[in-house]
């Protein structure tokens, strides 16, 4: 068995190389002097205009509805495959469902069904799919094993599912999926930036605007709309839910596409060029070449750099910022200021904080790396800020308070947990990050935006796939190190509780 690797140099090999790659990220503010626009941005964020957003109430239906059809879909999907996950065939699929980002996904499937609902759906669905399947058959296997031994000789694997494990795990998948709806409301938002009439879609027609105002109002109902998410959305309203969904997005006008379209991107499109061509590996060979040193590694590059650093600025909001939560470290009101602050900034996509950035910063890596290090540290931070008050209340009756607490007592008890946490969503941010290339910013992301509106489909599938073999890549080195380290596995359960 490999040696035990220590959590403390682990850290410390990420927070070096992150140092290591700064000097030569980009991470200008595009040589104009942010500060007027922020002025003029907070002024109109202090002071919401509702009344300005006249189709406010129908882009919130739009934003719920494209989640609630999705997830269900996803999870319907997920349910299915669960039972055979530990087959290849269908773990390698899964995979590749959910390597690549729901926003690609969309701007790939507009190209073959039109921007309407059906794109939207199938683009949260499409990698929900692959994740549920995941979650779903980890439930599995940690669910008490002895009814299914208990089950005769010879009974299939979906009987074993349904009768067997099923009632075990009815609460944890329950939960997951309201987790996974949560996770839909964002992505909602984010495919209105491409053009689905979510709420993403009003936010960026006032922001290009400068209806600060407005936008305020958007970012309120939104935030608002996702806290009280367990309020609203109940196991027993869930098909009503569903079918009031199916109605709204059955009533969204889309332009037609032409006769053969999915045939066409399926047959041709994603073909590469050289090979529709008839040239054979002599052609497809420098096509590959040019594109892979004009595109792929450029992009490639500020991708990984802004992962990495990303990466760190994560664990350090998360490192610092989990005590907020907790009573004994920072009183009652400083609980509730903190808490108030993660809800908020775990709430609003990673795409939409950078969008946000981008604004006043211009099109740098900054943006991207402040609005993963931000979104990802605090739902980091949200959860291990609940471990931590369950943590307290069994301390020795002499333990500190405040961030002596902090500092001396939970920090030791949750670092393996805040490390393999990290390690867990190295992956998510990596995915993230090439999305933001659809914002302008030089990750891989940008290439295929661009490959898509040339209508060059081939050279965008053939990124999609490097993206998809990169986040497998890193998915797999950081279940390494956890295993390494001996981390307690991250699992639907934790993934549920933020």
């Amino acid at each position: 068995m490999a040696d035990r690797l220590s959590p403390m140099r682990v850290t410390t090999l990420f927070v070096a190389l992150a140092l290591i790659l700064l000097p030569v990220a980009d991470l200008s503010t595009a040589g104009h002097d942010p500060w007027p626009l922020l002025g003029r941005m907070l002024a109109g964020f202090a002071r919401p205009d509702f009344a300005a957003v006249e189709t406010l109430a129908h882009a919130l239906s739009l934003t719920v509805a494209f989640a609630v059809a999705a997830v269900a879909l996803g999870a319907a999907a997920g349910f299915a495959m669960a039972p055979f996950y530990d087959r290849w065939p269908v773990r390698a699929l899964c995979i590749a469902l959910r390597s690549i980002h729901e926003i690609f996904w969309a701007l790939l499937l507009i190209q073959a069904i039109g921007i309407g609902a059906p794109a939207g759906v199938l683009a949260l669905a499409l990698p929900y799919a692959g994740i549920f399947a995941k979650i779903y058959a980890e439930q599995i296997e940690e669910a008490d094993p002895r009814p299914r031994h208990a089950l005769p000789p010879g009974t299939d694997a979906i009987s074993r599912y349904l009768y067997a494990c099923l009632p075990l795990i009815r609460a944890p998948m329950a939960g997951y999926t309201l987790y996974r709806l949560e996770c839909g409301m964002r992505a909602s938002v984010v495919i209105g930036f491409i053009g689905l009439p979510t709420l993403g879609f009003q936010l960026d027609s006032f922001f290009r605007k400068g209806d600060y105002g407005a936008a305020s109002a958007i970012l309120i109902c939104y935030v608002v709309l996702i806290a009280t998410i367990r309020l609203w959305m109940r196991p027993k309203l869930a098909p009503l839910w569903l079918a009031l969904s199916v109605v709204l997005l059955a009533r969204i006008d889309a332009p037609p596409m032409g006769e053969g379209a999915v045939w066409r991107l399926l047959s041709e499109d994603m073909i590469p060029a050289p090979l529709r061509a008839g040239e054979g590996l002599a052609g497809l060979i420098p096509w590959l070449r040019e594109m892979t040193l004009t595109e792929i590694l450029p992009g490639l590059w500020n991708t990984l750099i802004a992962t990495q650093i990303a990466l760190v600025l994560t664990g350090a909001i998360a490192f610092l910022g989990f005590g907020l939560t907790v009573a004994a470290v920072t009183g009652r009101v400083g609980r509730l200021a903190g808490h108030l602050g993660l809800v908020v900034l775990r709430s609003l996509p990673e795409y939409m904080l950078a969008y946000l950035f981008l604004q006043i910063l211009g099109p740098s890596l900054l943006p991207a790396i402040l609005a993963l290090g931000l979104h990802n540290g605090a739902i980091i931070a949200h959860l291990l800020g609940r471990e931590a008050a369950a943590v307290t209340p069994v301390l020795r009756a002499d333990a500190p308070r405040g961030w002596s607490l902090w500092g001396w007592e939970l920090v030791p008890r949750l670092f393996g947990r805040f490390l393999a946490l990290c390690l867990y969503r190295w992956e998510i941010i990596l995915r993230e990050t090439a999305v933001m290339g659809i914002l302008g910013i030089a990750t891989l992301g940008f290439f295929i935006d661009s490959a898509l509106a040339e209508l060059r489909i081939d050279r965008s599938v053939v990124m999609l796939v490097v993206i998809a073999l990169l986040s497998a890549g890193i998915d797999a080195i950081s279940r390494h190190l956890r295993r390494r380290m001996k981390l307690r596995p991250v699992t639907g359960a934790d993934c549920a509780a933020v």
